[in-house]
């Protein structure tokens, strides 16, 4: 049933850069994946944690396993790697609004110097890299949502179509946010909203004071260049 829902909105997928599968994972593997990542963090009103594939065997080992992995390899046509995984949480304690940016940079080991990567930069100890848009066009992040998140409560938000552009510059990203109707995509505990990197997306303060968790799975469909290597990989 999984596989089939997935089927049914490749097309939509491709076209808007996003799909939401509604109720994908089964409420034990939800309470499994709650588990694992309120393990892997020290603070519970922390906004979230990075590099969750380096910290939790546990997590890595479910993605290369679990059901987002089979969605990954549906959606990018071969068979995927795990190369990132992010909680998101806004709480009271941790609110934000997210402005409309794509997603362009990519954990990596150490730092090669290959002509179309860059600029470089450094986030929570681990080295980041904007790789040419061939690479991030084979890519899919996978959103799970382990609490519903609402309108109220942030919910994220996409341009349709604004993936097909490649990597925007601030004047070209400008005319889609000006010119382009935004779509909010809510989700309940156990759905999955799969997204391309590249899409321009957003989120508002929460207006609740519930916990908003997200695991924010990334795959990637292709290798990097020879000496380049994915860092939670």
């Amino acid at each position: 049933m999984v596989m089939q829902q997935v089927l049914q909105t490749l097309t939509e997928f491709e076209r808007d850069g996003f799909a939401a599968l509604r109720a994908v994972v089964a409420a034990h593997e939800i309470q499994q994946l709650t588990s694992i990542v309120e393990e892997a963090r020290i603070e519970q009103s922390a906004p979230g944690l990075r590099n969750l594939l380096r910290r939790s065997s546990t997590l890595k080992s479910v993605a290369f396993s679990g059901i987002a992995f089979k969605i990954a390899e549906e959606i990018l046509g071969t068979k995927p790697l795990p190369v990132r995984a992010i909680l998101f949480d806004k709480t009271p304690a941790a609110n934000w609004y997210v402005t409309w940016p794509q997603d362009l940079s990519i954990p990596v080991e150490s730092k090669v110097d290959i002509e179309g990567y860059g600029p470089w930069s450094m986030k929570d100890g681990v080295l980041h890299v904007q790789p040419p848009a061939s690479i991030l066009e084979k890519m899919v992040s996978l959103r799970i949502h382990l609490d519903a998140c609402l309108e109220s409560n942030g919910a994220i938000k996409f341009i349709p179509g604004s993936h097909r552009s490649g990597i925007l510059e601030p004047d070209e990203l400008a005319r889609w946010r000006d010119g382009h109707a935004s779509v909010v995509c809510a989700a309940e505990r156990g759905d999955i909203i799969a997204m391309r990197p590249l899409i321009l997306h957003s989120s508002s303060v929460s207006e609740s004071p519930e916990h908003r968790r997200v695991l924010h799975l990334e795959y990637a469909g292709t290798k990097l260049p020879s000496g380049l290597q994915w860092a939670e990989a």
